[in-house]
């Protein structure tokens, strides 16, 4: 199977990262991690610009001729040589150690300079004996940082996102389909109930001969290794680490399997003991009578719930956190769905860190199906970024309310990103915030504050009545950066009051607000905003994922602010205090 783009860019990344724990030329450096960039952006495959003898890898932005014939060999081969010549001059732990938090490639190199270590428990060593602390850019509060991480790190090892598991699910599924007789291929376990991680891939397959789905499943591409293969079950490892599990029913005892090996485990147990009380036996082919041992229901999880005087739990509430009692009572919440999704609220563009243009992103939105979006650009703090000033937020909204007039029957909304500082105070004139349709605040900078500093800049950014959405809220980055810390009660109480919204955003490696906090929200009274954080077209598509974390924390459409139509949504959305 061909190069896909995010394995290339992995391996530019990798070479980055490895060039400057080397010390090496800064320039060059960022060449590949601009290269990186460009390539983790685009809509097609390299491969396929390759394939095209009338298309060059050089039309590509930020990519030159030396870069064309990296990426080129990459593709050809599957690794790169000038990686490859640096990760045999660095220790293997250099890459390792750049998953934890607060190490980035600089600090890695002044610590390999100093300490020859060859493993996490090395680090964890040097910085619980204090080791660390006089090194260059170091001290106390960073090791005890790296240490705080690689706890973390240690829990969260061989898991993965769920926007990655995802995908290989759907393309497992996609490349299995072709067997013969294949009636249903189902992605199970955490995956199915939408789990921010995986840490493995259940697909349950009905349909065809185990035969033929065995052999076409030990010839995928990215198959790194073979675990075990029987005659109805095969594990394999893929090339990223990923282990996927393929079992293969019989389509009598579908709905008992589904049921089972999506779970959770601890749903599952209190679902047995139910069954047991009832004078049944639950396993995975099917609810038997212990009486006479007849088969009661298997074919679908609606027999099996119904059997067990339940009405049906959807998989995302399968966390033994009340859903059996509810359901019981017939109490379950009609849980929110993708397609209530009127409107996508925080997205950026080629104006700071976006790659596409206003008309771009709302013309993709607009073909999902959306209503209405909004414009949500950094604000100047986020230089980085090209975070804009005033006099340019002024000149995009005369932009966007010309670009929306192109528009039949949609809405784009002027909007802002803009940065809380360190005191509360967000990083724009209110002369100019009165003026957005849509503001949402977000923290970016100073993410270690002790909780209650963190809570009185929260409390502080509320002040300021033109705040509509708290973005991101906690900060945190998934298996990459813990959440900074504050008093969530004490916010979502002053949330509730100002009528503020909380935002769940939808990227893969953020998800945030996570699902208890979600949950929590509403027990406040607090709404919630689902939106991407898009940067590209292609990033509208992670909405699905923001809609898992509200069905985890059991919303419902009217939790959601933005399945209103727009000009119900601009009502709704206004301040209170």
């Amino acid at each position: 199977m061909a190069m896909e783009n995010k394995e290339i860019v992995t391996l530019l990344e990798e070479t980055a990262d490895l060039m400057e724990i080397a010390g090496q030329d800064s320039f060059r450096i960022r060449s590949y991690r601009n290269a990186a960039r460009a390539i983790e952006n685009l809509t097609e495959r390299v491969v396929d610009i390759l394939a095209d003898p009338e298309r060059k890898l050089t039309d590509i932005p930020y990519i030159g001729q030396g870069m064309a014939a990296h990426v080129e060999q990459i593709c050809h081969e599957g690794k790169l040589s000038t990686r490859e010549q640096l990760a045999a001059k660095i220790p293997a732990v250099a890459l390792e150690m750049l998953k934890i938090q607060g190490l980035g490639p600089k600090s890695v190199g002044t610590v390999l300079a100093h300490f020859k270590i060859k493993s996490l428990d090395e680090l964890e060593s040097l910085a619980s004996e204090g080791r660390l602390r006089d090194l260059p850019r170091m001290g106390e509060k960073l090791e005890l940082k790296i240490i705080k991480s690689i706890e973390a790190h240690k829990q969260t090892a061989g898991r993965f996102l769920i926007g990655t598991a995802d995908e290989q699910a759907r393309e497992l599924c996609a490349y299995l389909a072709y067997c013969p007789g294949i009636q249903k291929i189902t992605p199970a376990g955490s995956l199915r109930r939408g789990a921010e991680t995986i840490g493995d891939l259940d697909l349950l397959v009905t349909g065809g001969e185990p035969e033929a789905i065995t052999k076409r499943l030990l010839e995928f591409p990215k198959m790194a290794d073979v675990l075990a293969k029987g005659p109805n079950k095969v594990s394999i490892k893929l090339k990223q680490g990923l282990q996927v599990d393929v079992r293969m029913l019989e389509p009598e005892s579908y709905g008992a399997a589904l049921q089972y090996f999506t779970g959770s485990k601890a749903h599952n147990v209190v679902l047995r003991d139910r069954a047991k009380r009832m004078g049944y036996k639950l396993n995975e082919h099917g609810l038997f009578s212990v009486e006479d041992e007849k088969l009661v229901a298997a074919r679908t999880e609606q027999d099996i719930y119904k059997n067990l005087g339940l009405a049906f739990i959807e998989p995302e509430m399968r966390e033994n956190l009340g859903e059996i009692d509810a359901a019981e009572a017939d109490e379950l919440p009609d849980l929110v769905q993708l397609k209530d999704i009127l409107g996508d609220l925080h997205m950026h563009t080629t104006a700071t860190d976006g790659k596409c243009s206003i008309r771009e992103m709302a013309r993709a939105a607009q073909e999902r199906g959306y209503k209405y979006v909004a414009i949500t650009d950094h604000s100047k703090a986020l230089a980085m970024a090209n975070g804009m000033n005033e006099k340019r937020v002024l000149e995009q909204i005369q932009e966007i309310r010309k670009a929306e007039k192109e528009f039949e029957n949609f809405r784009i909304f002027a909007g802002t990103e803009v940065d809380i500082h360190q005191n509360g105070m967000l990083d724009m004139d209110d002369e100019v915030l009165a003026q957005l349709d849509a503001v949402v605040a977000s923290v970016h900078s100073h993410m270690n504050l002790p909780a209650e500093q963190m809570t009185e800049r929260l409390l502080r950014a509320f002040e300021n009545p033109y705040l509509r959405i708290l973005g991101h809220p906690t900060g945190r980055l998934v298996l990459r950066r813990e959440p900074f810390t504050f008093y969530m009660e004490a916010i979502l109480k002053e949330a509730r009051r100002r009528n503020i919204a909380m935002e769940i955003n939808s990227f893969p490696d953020r998800l945030d607000l996570k699902d208890h906090h979600v949950r929590l929200a509403k027990q406040h009274g607090v709404k919630i905003v689902i939106s991407t954080d898009s940067h590209h077209t292609k990033h509208l598509s992670h909405m699905k994922y923001g809609v898992l974390v509200a069905r985890r924390a059991w919303l419902t459409k009217k939790d959601v602010l933005n399945t209103l139509p727009p000009e119900k949504f601009l009502e709704v959305l206004k301040r209170k205090d």
